[in-house]
């Protein structure tokens, strides 16, 4: 009993630490320097260290943006806040063609990608429960789902 005490405080003490070093830690320089060098002149820079990934909120331009790096400061990815009605016309149709038309659009956003490559992530619901996050190349081709909270 008191080893299963013991070990359960063990577990919940190394937890808890792994929690608060991962916010105590410095943001690598590499990502730092990665990031100053894609987007010179963003504003309202957040750096949030994810452990095996570093998250930046930043203003660009007017618009609101993500961009995740690995640890060695190798970019994964931007995502920029955007509207339904911003999407190009292909991309609505696409939405509206697919098995999903009949459901709600609750978020939009642009995903800039390694290699130039440029995705759209409709968040869609039909009931409060089922939520998806629906993928669109610029052609208006779904690419994937995937169930979300």
């Amino acid at each position: 009993m008191i080893r299963k005490v013991f070990l359960l405080l063990f577990i919940s003490f190394t937890v808890i630490a792994n929690t608060l070093l991962a916010q105590i830690r410095q943001i690598p320089k590499a990502v730092e320097e990665t990031f100053s060098q894609q987007y010179n002149g963003a504003t309202n820079v957040d750096y949030k260290d994810q452990l095996v990934r570093v998250d930046i909120s930043f203003e660009l331009n007017g618009d609101r943006m993500l961009a995740s790096y690995t640890n060695k400061g190798v970019w994964k990815g931007t995502e920029k806040e955007w509207t339904f009605d911003q999407l190009p016309d292909e991309v609505k149709d696409g939405f509206h063609k697919s098995k999903y038309a009949d459901r709600e659009v609750e978020e939009t956003k642009v995903l800039y990608l390694p290699g130039g490559s440029t995705q759209y992530r409709l968040k869609a619901k039909k009931s409060g429960v089922e939520k998806k996050y629906l993928f669109f190349n610029t052609k208006g081709r779904l690419l994937r789902e995937s169930i979300t909270l």
